[in-house]
């Protein structure tokens, strides 16, 4: 027997033991995807380009971060003034020792410019402790008024409710009495009157004009 007689028996020979042993089936030949997922199991999975797209596409929905402001949000509750004034009251006491604290620089400050810029913070603190006890009396007015309006509904009789206009006033007399009382009526009068003196020169016809 010569040597290509001698291959071609082996060969046929393996292939009849490979049909015994797959029952005369054919072996499914891998995908291109398949077999590169056999190369590298851990990579992903690559698809065949030659595959079309279909027309919806299957989009992953995000959920969409909602930022939220605690003050204008009902999920941080009701804002209370009073409630709200009890709970941070302690930084009154701060704000006094800070208040202190600059006016015993200001003292002992010689640098001009440093000096200018520690009379103006103090300025600042100043003006906000002054809005602050001016919106501690506009509530304490209006919590009067409640309680005087309880009063009325309980007697049975009818309660009233005070304008803008008429609230404005009262705010007028009480300023005026608290500026009579601590002796600076006259230079407020003085500044007013300057004021509406400067507006009514600016509401006069020019000389150019005529």
């Amino acid at each position: 027997m010569s040597f290509e007689e001698l291959l071609r028996a082996q060969s046929d020979a393996t292939t009849r033991t490979r049909k015994k042993v797959t029952g005369g089936k054919k072996s499914a030949k891998p995908t291109g995807a398949t077999a590169k997922q056999q190369r590298d199991k851990k990579g992903p999975l690559e698809m065949s380009a030659k595959k079309p797209v279909p027309f919806l596409r299957r989009v992953v929905s995000v959920p969409k971060k909602i930022h939220r402001d605690p003050r204008f949000d009902d999920l941080s509750g009701e804002y209370k003034p009073e409630i709200f004034m009890k709970t941070y009251s302690f930084l009154d006491s701060i704000k006094k020792q800070e208040k202190e604290m600059v006016q015993k620089q200001l003292k002992k400050c010689r640098d001009v410019e440093r000096k200018e810029k520690l009379q103006q913070l103090l300025n600042r603190m100043m003006q906000q402790e002054q809005a602050q006890e001016k919106q501690q009396k506009l509530r304490e007015r209006q919590l009067s008024l409640k309680r005087q309006q309880r009063e009325l509904a309980k007697q049975g009789k009818k309660p009233f409710f005070l304008k803008k206009s008429e609230q404005r006033k009262l705010e007028l007399a009480e300023k005026y009495a608290e500026l009579k009382r601590s002796g600076k009526l006259e230079s407020f009068l003085n500044k007013k009157r300057k004021r509406n003196a400067i507006k009514d020169k600016r509401r006069l016809p020019s000389q150019k004009s005529l």
